[in-house]
């Protein structure tokens, strides 16, 4: 209960309490917290993680990244989860509820996540595809004496500047079949529109029995993983070249940290592969019991992910140091970018395993198990993944930090926590939510966008037009932002600034759409009294007004 100088306003949740109490739970606990592993640790660790340590200068890279988990990612977590538990609401309904001026950034969150999802999606038919052409001998990648292969091809140590491996070129030229550009679109290539239909089919069958299914498979899907990672990387560091590869991952180039693209993707990093602003695992906490451990989940989701990339960087990078050795150039003039990580270095790694094809296999089926938790080239895929995941992103969670940091409030957020499990948030965390989050994505913002880099691909620039459909791709989500807070003002009763006033009230969109137009202040009401609850008892006539 809230007492303002002209009035009172009591907030209860109301009939919503009954739905709460009905909503379905996680069979055990565990299951929750490793789907959230698995939610967080997917494909972008594998190789997006790598991608970015490489573009950034290796081992700089991993200063801004942990300096950002600490200060942005565990506490945004935390926060997320802690909102998803206690409301028992998705995102769309969970941001409604803290802030319903902002209820725009769940909407975001699902239309951002679905973006992510067309475009992931394709990785996942490569992996497909690429699991299907292991079960041959050789395989395909091995050997440069196939109808696709130029005579720049190589599996062996060379001098030439100019030669690529056989992985190299069969991601290029036989599975992509890549054209030049964005400009030329090629053909359909069949054999991966009809993989793409198995991976949604695929995705379909593992969630459509909702947690109670998505409990059981993650046993598998968020576990194997790490065996096949294990494998690669005691493989990989026999290799030669591999110490330099390793060498590159770890030791900083100290003049990177001066540009600021490296430490914006590293907060991008962070949102994206924890999941934070995509609203995934805050409906998963959702399912919670409700005096569940939030900390504890949110310290093993977050550590693990950040483990895991770290565990693929090795993994990865000493096999760049296996393909430098072979192309005889120094690991910085690689030409590789984006998911060609994934599959042009690490089969080449198989390769040079005993029974490469079983090798194969279990890796690529294990990137179908990190994606499960029409045609889309590298270009397109390259050019949605920059403006969704990098610039959506940014925009997504200054919002969501407003909304739930600012306009709910650090003292609500922990007097939540105190409900469900005794204990308030302690002073690193309430100071990382009311001022280092807050400050930190709103300076990084405001210098994303001043230095802004347009989307490429190894070398190719994208051309204006091009930039412009990536922007377009961006507003698809940060658009329900604006749309979201002009709707809440329009349905919201009474002038501006009262409508305003209500509109960062917690649950007054849930309730006041449930009264009476007398009840919310109208012609016959007084507006100096707000009443939101559906459990007070109001009069059943309407005052009669007397005029002398």
């Amino acid at each position: 209960m809230e007492f303002g100088s002209r009035g009172v306003t009591v907030v209860t949740q109301g009939a919503g309490m009954e739905e709460q109490r009905n909503r379905p739970t996680w069979s055990r606990q565990i299951e929750f917290t490793l789907a959230g592993i698995g939610c967080a640790v997917g494909l972008g660790n594998i190789w997006r993680f790598p991608y970015l340590c490489y573009r950034s200068g290796g081992g700089a890279f991993l200063v801004p990244y942990l300096f950002m988990l600490v200060v942005l990612g565990i506490p945004l977590l935390y926060m997320e989860l802690t909102v998803g538990q206690y409301t028992r609401r998705g995102p769309v309904h969970a941001l409604a509820i803290v802030c319903p001026l902002l209820k725009g950034v769940g909407m975001a969150s699902v239309a951002i996540s679905f973006i992510m999802c067309t475009y992931y999606n394709v990785v996942i038919t490569w992996a497909l595809y690429y699991l299907f052409s292991s079960f041959q001998a050789p395989l395909p990648w091995q050997n440069c004496n196939n109808t696709w292969n130029t005579p720049n091809c190589t599996t062996h140590a060379t001098n030439s500047s100019y030669s690529s491996t056989a992985s190299q070129e069969f991601f290029k030229y036989k599975m992509l079949e890549q054209t030049s550009g964005v400009e030329e679109t090629g053909v359909i290539r069949w054999e991966l529109f009809f993989i793409l239909l198995l991976a949604w089919i695929l995705i379909y069958l593992c969630i459509f029995k909702g947690v109670k299914s998505t409990g059981k498979v993650v046993y598998f899907t968020a576990l194997f993983p790490y065996v096949i990672l294990i494998a690669l990387l005691i493989n990989n560091v026999q290799l030669p070249g591999a110490l330099e590869g390793i060498n590159f991952f770890i030791v900083p180039v100290w003049d990177k940290l001066l540009e600021f693209e490296v430490w914006v993707n590293a907060a991008a990093q962070i949102f994206n592969s924890i999941g934070i602003g995509f609203g995934s695992l805050l409906a998963m906490s959702s399912y919670n019991s409700f005096n569940n451990n939030v900390l504890k989940d949110t310290l093993t989701i977050s550590i693990v992910n950040s483990l895991t990339s770290i565990l693929a960087g090795f993994v990865i990078f000493s096999a760049f140091g296996y393909m430098s050795h072979l192309q005889g150039i120094p690991v910085s003039e690689l030409a590789v970018d984006g998911p060609g990580l994934v599959y042009v270095v690490y089969p080449q790694a198989f390769a040079s395993m005993p029974v490469p094809q079983l090798w194969a296999v279990m890796f690529f089926f294990t990137l179908l198990c990190l994606g499960l938790d029409s045609e889309v080239g590298i270009y397109v895929f390259q050019l949605m993944d920059h403006y969704t995941a990098i610039v959506s992103i940014m925009f997504l969670a200054f919002f969501e930090v407003i909304a739930i940091c600012w306009s709910y409030g650090v003292t609500r957020l922990s007097d939540n926590l105190e409900e469900m499990t005794g204990k308030r948030a302690n002073i690193f965390f309430r100071l990382c939510w009311l001022i280092i989050a807050p400050v930190l994505i709103t300076v990084i913002l405001i210098f994303s966008i001043i230095q802004f880099k347009p989307a490429r691909y190894v070398d190719y620039m994208f051309p204006p037009w091009a930039q412009g459909v990536g922007w377009v791709i961006a507003l698809a989500s940060i658009i329900w932002i604006p749309l979201g807070a002009i709707h809440t003002l329009w349905v919201l009763p009474g002038s501006f600034m009262q409508k305003l006033r209500l509109s960062i009230k917690p649950y007054a969109l849930n309730e006041m759409s449930k009264m009476a137009y007398y009840e919310r202040g109208g012609r016959y009401g007084d507006p100096a009294i707000a009443v939101i609850s559906s459990n007070i008892q109001l009069p059943e006539k309407l005052p009669i007004e007397t005029n002398f």
